[in-house]
């Protein structure tokens, strides 16, 4: 079984990672799409925003909920931090050997993937398959163990989410069905303010 591991924050998850995760596990030669929280990303600033992982974990299972070919990977919450894919990787080849895994990255990483820890040995070890993302074209790549998926881009992200509901918009059409309700129940992101 080949599986590709999508990584993030999900702060919150919105409908842009299921739709990218849906698509790419539907459109390659993918069996399933584990999405794996981040707790932290050692590359990426305002991880002050950051609501804690067990919340997050919540809305990702929300968002799942029984589609097939959909999977949550939370093994990233027991490492130290900063986690890095490289562990993360090899740790999943290690617990389920008879899969193989891939990273899916978009093309705004792909342009600092060289800056990630043992950047090389992903691609050598896992491969990687990069989307594109606004406003980053992906152009030609020619690693091998890197392919180039042409799923469709969402210009939308978790940060346009947050700063949306802290000033009370109403989002429930840009998250997956139960994320928004859950969300607003807990006051989330400002929501109860």
């Amino acid at each position: 079984m080949t599986i590709g591991v999508l990584g993030g924050s999900f702060n919150p998850v919105h409908i842009g990672h299921m739709m990218l995760a849906s698509y790419i596990q539907q459109f390659t030669d993918l069996d399933e799409v584990w999405l794996s929280l981040s707790p932290l990303n050692p590359l990426k600033a305002g991880s002050d925003e950051l609501i804690p992982d067990l919340i997050r974990l919540k809305m990702l299972e929300l968002a799942i909920g029984n589609t097939s070919g959909l999977n949550i990977c939370d093994y990233e919450l027991s490492m130290p931090r900063p986690s890095y894919t490289i562990n993360t990787l090899r740790y999943l080849a290690k617990r389920y050997p008879r899969h193989n895994f891939k990273l899916i990255i978009g093309s705004d990483n792909w342009k600092i993937f060289d800056q990630w820890k043992d950047h090389e040995a992903i691609i050598s070890e896992f491969g990687v398959i990069v989307y594109p993302r606004p406003g980053y074209p992906v152009g030609t790549i020619y690693d091998d163990g890197v392919d180039v998926v042409n799923a469709p881009m969402a210009d939308i992200s978790s940060t346009f989410i947050r700063k949306a509901l802290a000033r009370g918009w109403n989002m429930n059409y840009f998250l997956p069905q139960g994320v928004y309700d859950y969300i607003i129940k807990n006051n989330l992101y400002g929501t109860g303010s």
